[in-house]
C-alpha cells in the first residue's frame, strides 16, 4: 500500500519536473496563498455557532485522514516514518508517502491540520471560506512539503508582526497558514549538511521569523498586481519573497540541491478514500440544507474572483456540496490522463477542496484544467507528467478569469500556465511549496489586464485596495 518510486524523468525535462507546485504546487496553494479574502468581520461573517460548526467540518476530514493513516500503518512504523519526515529536506517535489510511508504521511498532515483548528479556536478567527482553504492546504500540503517541525517560523513571523502591530492574530491567521509555502527554507536551512547545527538552527528560525514577518504587507501589495484573477495571492507573494531569500543565499554559495521522490500504485485504494471524502462532503451538505441545491446555483454563478466567501453567499450546505463536486472533478482529471495519486497530487486536489470555499467551481475550474491539458498537446511532454499533473490541478487558481470573461478565456489561462509553472521553479529552487500559485500569479498579472483592455470594462476589483487586513488571502 506504499507503492513504489516513480523512476525520475529523464536528464532534459528534470528541471521542469521539478518546478511543479507543491505544488503550489499551492495549493493549492495552496494554496496556494492570499485570496485576497478579507478577514470577516462580527457584522458580515458567520456567528460563533457557525464558525464551530465550520471548523468542525475540517476538523472532520482531518480526523478522517488521521484514521486513514492509523489503518494504513503499524504505530511503529507511523513513529518512525514521521521521524524521517521531520528530519527531510522539502524541496520540491518531496512525496512524504515516498519518505515515511502511507501512515506517517497522513498521520502528519492530520496532526498538522488539527493543531491548526485549535489554533484557529484559540484564536477566535472567522471560519470564512477563506479559513477553510488555508486549513485544507495545511491538510494537502502535510503530504508533502510542510510538516510537524518547519511551519512553526513562518507561523511565529505572523505572530510577531501582529504583536508589533498591535494587532488581533484573528486577524491574520489565514496568512500565517497560507505562509507556510515558505517552510522548506526553514527545513533546508536546518539540515544543511555546509554549516554546523550550532548555526543553521538559529539562522533557519531568524529566516523564518522574518519571512513571516514581512508576509502581510507583501501580500496586500501584490494582490493589485493580479486584482483577485488568482485566488492562490500567497502563492504569488511567497514566490516573490522566497525568490529574493534564495538569491541571496544564492550569493553566498548556498545552493539547494534538487529533490524528486514521487511515489505511485496506489490509485485504488486513495481513489476509494478520496471519493469517499467527497461523497460524504456532500451528502453532510445535503442533510444541513435541505435548499443546498439552490445555494450551488448561486455559486456556479458567480465569477469567484478574490475576496470570495461562498459560505457567507450561499450557506455552509451548499458550499459542502460545491466542494465534493470540484475535489471528485480535479481527481477525476488526473485518473483519466493517467496520472498518479500520491501526495502532491492529493495535496492539489485538497487545495481545490478548500478553495471550493472560497472561489472555485466545477463551472470555473474545467476550462483552465481543458487549458492546461491542451497545452500538453502542443509540448514534447505528456499529461501525466508529474509537473503538469500538478499545473492541471493547481492551474485552477486562475478559475476567476474562466469565471469573469468566459471559458474560452480560461481555457487561454491554463494553455498560458502549463509554460509558466515550468519555468518558475528554478528562480526559488523548489524551496517555495506553492510554485503554481507562483505562475499563476505572473499569469493573471499579465492577462488579466489584456482581456480588459480589449474588453473595455474595469473587473469587480481592479480598482479597488487590497483587503485591510490580508488575512484571507490565501495560497
Amino acid at each position: 500500500m506504499h507503492g513504489r518510486l516513480r523512476d525520475p524523468p529523464p536528464t532534459w525535462i528534470n528541471a521542469a519536473a521539478r518546478t511543479r507546485h507543491g505544488g503550489q504546487d499551492d495549493t493549492g496553494d495552496g494554496e496556494m496563498s492570499g485570496t485576497g479574502v478579507r478577514p470577516a468581520t462580527a457584522a458580515e461573517g458567520p456567528a460563533a455557532a457557525e464558525d464551530g460548526r465550520v471548523l468542525l467540518v475540517v476538523a472532520a476530514i482531518a480526523a478522517a485522514f488521521l484514521l486513514f493513516g492509523l489503518i494504513a500503518d503499524r504505530p511503529g512504523v507511523i513513529a518512525t516514518g514521521l521521524f524521517k519526515i521531520l528530519l527531510a529536506r522539502d524541496t520540491l517535489i518531496t512525496d512524504y508517502i515516498g519518505v515515511g510511508g502511507m501512515g506517517a504521511a497522513f498521520v502528519n498532515a492530520s496532526l498538522l491540520t488539527l493543531i491548526g483548528c485549535l489554533i484557529y479556536r484559540i484564536a477566535g478567527a472567522k471560519m470564512t471560506g477563506g479559513a477553510v482553504a488555508a486549513l485544507l492546504l495545511t491538510l494537502g500540503f502535510g503530504l508533502f512539503g510542510k510538516n510537524l517541525l518547519n511551519v512553526w517560523p513562518i507561523i511565529g513571523g505572523v505572530w510577531l508582526y501582529c504583536r508589533v502591530k498591535g494587532e488581533r492574530f484573528a486577524a491574520h491567521a489565514n496568512t500565517a497558514f497560507f505562509g507556510c509555502a515558505l517552510a522548506p527554507i526553514f527545513s533546508e536551512i536546518l539540515f544543511s549538511t555546509t554549516l554546523p547545527f550550532t548555526v543553521t538552527l538559529p539562522l533557519g528560525l531568524a529566516t523564518g521569523l522574518v519571512m513571516g514577518f514581512v508576509l502581510v504587507p507583501v501580500a496586500a501589495q501584490l494582490f493589485k498586481a493580479h486584482m483577485g484573477f488568482s485566488l492562490y495571492n500567497m502563492g504569488f507573494a511567497a514566490g516573490v519573497l522566497g525568490t529574493l531569500v534564495v538569491a541571496l543565499y544564492r550569493s553566498y554559495g548556498f545552493v539547494p540541491a534538487p529533490v524528486f521522490i514521487w511515489t505511485s500504485g496506489n490509485n485504488l485504494w486513495l481513489g476509494v478514500f478520496l471519493f469517499l471524502i467527497f461523497a460524504g462532503l456532500a451528502a453532510a451538505g445535503f442533510a444541513m440544507d435541505r435548499g443546498a441545491l439552490g445555494g450551488v446555483r448561486t455559486i456556479l454563478a458567480m465569477t469567484g474572483q478574490a475576496p470570495t466567501d461562498f459560505i457567507g453567499a450561499a450557506g455552509l450546505g451548499a458550499t459542502l456540496v460545491n466542494m465534493g463536486a470540484s475535489g471528485a472533478l480535479g481527481t477525476a482529471y488526473l485518473l483519466v490522463v493517467g496520472g498518479d495519486l500520491n501526495g502532491p497530487t492529493i495535496g492539489a486536489i485538497m487545495t481545490i477542496v478548500g478553495f471550493a470555499a472560497a472561489g472555485k467551481h466545477p463551472g470555473n475550474i474545467w476550462p483552465v484544467m481543458l487549458g492546461v491539458f491542451i497545452g500538453t498537446l502542443a509540448k514534447p511532454w505528456n499529461a501525466d507528467m508529474p509537473s503538469l499533473q500538478l499545473a492541471a490541478l493547481f492551474g485552477t487558481t486562475l478559475a476567476p478569469i474562466a469565471g469573469r470573461f468566459g471559458w474560452p478565456w480560461g481555457i487561454v489561462a491554463g494553455f498560458l500556465h502549463s509554460s509558466a509553472a515550468l519555468a518558475v521553479g528554478d528562480l526559488h529552487g523548489g524551496l517555495v511549496l506553492y510554485n503554481n500559485g507562483f505562475a499563476a500569479g505572473l499569469v493573471a498579472s499579465v492577462l488579466a489586464p489584456i482581456i480588459i483592455a480589449f474588453r473595455r470594462e474595469k473587473p469587480d476589483a481592479a480598482n479597488a485596495s487590497p483587503p485591510a487586513t490580508p488575512s484571507g488571502t490565501a495560497r
